[in-house]
């Protein structure tokens, strides 16, 4: 997953600068550099850029602002942004339904039911490096192109696994589903095509893509759980192929390409068309179009900080950890809930109490952000990245508080304890899980701006890993400890655990300055992100003079820095 996607590519300028800090506008009331959206875009420059050696013009983004995704209308971003919700919702719900069809694939293969989870553990551990390999070809080929092929390669190998002769066709179409599946770097660089950092709107539509990343398992959970009582096994992948078909058919015909090197090749087309012959986009001017080199250094780039960084390793190993926990509980649930009788898709529905969480949690941020933009309204550099950290210090410790909870609420109704207590705190596990994977994706966008993409690929790769190794340890964890208390002990040591890896959380808020003083990156970021300001300056300070030049006498004056 990945946010502002990986733009440092090598000639993609107009986007690396964008994503170096820059400061477009999420709407159009919104300024930038004292110059609103409508009256940039009214200073569309007829002749581009500034000429090359080779009398070519290239076409930047303050060119034609009003063709971007910046410029689109609030309706439209927001319709895009609930497609995101299913798109999201869909791929993560393939990794969970599995575990509803464990038990019919040890019966139908013959294979024993630890076997028979390989194949949600390898689509979860290809899912996170697929994020990763489908970031570069959304860059260069568009984002719009590069989901539908996403989508349609992760619905075909559903065919495969749906009508499997043995199992081991199911191991290899579950992989391939797993790295066909782009995930987060599409969806995140969607949202960075549709708002800068500082827009007010950009951490709602990162609260809102987040709420359906983690959502995503649990309405896996219950879907499954009436599908393993009242189906055959083949409707686990069946259901997918449905699911994700019309998902896919709802973002072919509803969606648009946002990124915005393509979005400036066809409006410099047009212009082409239209008389202007020397006007090209920045990807028709790039020699080589695809230039492998690049994609590997941008491949790399993810490994590389989650090992160099401490604030991505930590960070990341946090939120991985949550993300297990809810993979963990998949078949924690099972033998908890069947100490009150309950059947498969009654468990199922035990996970709307994770649903309940995350919207809790998502609710939660919205008067957070809504403070947060309006202090820097008034002053955008008086809140540090670290800010972005304040709400999760009072939530992350609900991860503690919940597992140790649902641990001795799992005595069951032996122990007088009703059904719904350790709903309860799987309510409290939700809303941690959810603060801590949006603070932790947030803070690195802000504190790596262009970097944002391989900090925020590190934080998807130790979730999806990490989740497929729970789902191997699982059952056998939640079996094998302990003689008396087999299932309170295992949620006992996992909160343990929590304590220690939420500490990272209020090193980096209180010392975050510090890390990011000795980071290679963030020192790149800031030199980089000066430079990348100045330059806008002077092209809107440009284009304010020729309008009001080419108006004098009786226009209006455009508002200058």
């Amino acid at each position: 997953m990945s946010v502002s996607d990986q733009s440092t590519m090598a000639g993609a300028e107009p986007q690396q600068e964008k994503d170096m800090g820059q400061i477009h506008s999420a709407g159009q009331t919104e300024k930038r550099f004292g110059v609103s959206g409508p009256e940039l875009a009214a200073q569309n420059l007829e002749s581009g850029g500034p000429k090359r050696a080779d009398g070519k013009v290239e076409l930047t983004e303050e060119d034609c602002y009003d063709k971007l995704g910046y410029a689109f209308p609030n309706w439209k971003k927001w319709m895009i942004l609930v497609i995101i919700l299913f798109i999201q919702t869909s791929m993560n719900l393939n990794a969970s339904i599995y575990a509803n069809g464990v038990d019919g694939l040890s019966e139908k293969y013959t294979i024993s039911k630890q076997k028979a989870r390989v194949g949600q553990m390898i689509f979860l551990v290809c899912y996170g490096f697929g994020c990763e390999l489908w970031a570069p070809w959304s860059e260069e080929l568009g984002r719009w192109p590069t989901q539908q092929l996403s989508l349609f390669l992760v619905n075909l190998w559903q065919l495969p696994a749906a009508l499997a002769p043995n199992f081991g066709t199911i191991i290899v179409a579950r992989a391939l589903a797993g790295l066909s599946t782009a995930g987060g770097s599409i969806t995140l660089g969607v949202i960075a095509d549709l708002y800068q950092p500082e827009d007010s709107g950009f951490q709602y539509a990162v609260a809102f893509v987040v709420l359906s990343s983690v959502g995503g398992a649990p309405v896996g959970a219950v879907i499954g759980g009436f599908v393993g009582q009242y189906l055959s096994l083949s409707w686990i992948f069946w259901m997918q192929l449905c699911i994700g078909g019309a998902v896919q058919a709802i973002h072919f015909f509803l969606v648009p390409e946002t990124r915005a090197t393509i979005l400036l090749d066809r409006e410099a087309k047009k212009r082409r068309k239209n008389g202007e012959t020397n006007i090209y986009g920045p990807d028709e001017l790039k020699k080589p179009r695809f230039p492998m080199k690049e994609f590997v250094r941008v491949w790399l780039r993810p490994f590389q900080m989650f090992v160099t960084e401490p604030i991505v390793l930590c960070l990341s190993l946090l939120s991985g950890f949550s993300d297990a926990l809810l993979f963990t509980f998949l078949e924690a649930f099972t033998p908890v809930f069947e100490q009150w009788g309950f059947k498969p898709y009654q468990i199922g529905l035990a996970f709307i109490s994770s649903l309940v969480g995350y919207v809790l949690a998502y609710l939660s941020y919205l008067p957070v952000i809504r403070h947060h933009n309006k202090i820097r309204a008034e002053d955008p550099n008086k809140l540090s990245p670290e800010s972005r950290l304040w709400w999760l210090l009072f939530l992350a410790p609900l991860e503690t508080i919940g597992l140790f909870g649902f641990a001795w609420t799992s005595l069951g109704p032996d122990y007088g304890i009703p059904w719904i207590a350790p709903m309860i705190f799987t309510v409290l596990i939700a809303i941690a899980n959810y603060g801590i994977y949006k603070s932790s994706i947030d803070y690195m966008i802000a504190a790596y701006g262009p970097y944002a993409a391989s900090s925020t690929g590190g934080n998807d790769l130790a979730r999806d890993l990490l989740a497929g190794i729970a789902a191997m340890y699982s059952t056998p964890f939640y079996e094998n400890i302990g003689h008396k208390f087999t299932l309170e002990y295992p949620s006992t040591i996992l909160a343990c655990l929590s304590v220690v890896v939420i500490i990272p959380i209020y090193i980096f808020y209180w010392k975050g300055q510090w890390f990011r003083d000795r980071s290679k990156f963030a020192q790149k970021l800031n030199l980089g992100r000066q430079a990348a300001v100045e330059r806008r300056r002077s092209s809107v300070l440009a284009g304010g003079r020729g309008r009001h030049d080419s108006e004098k006498g009786g226009s209006r004056h455009v508002q200058q820095v």
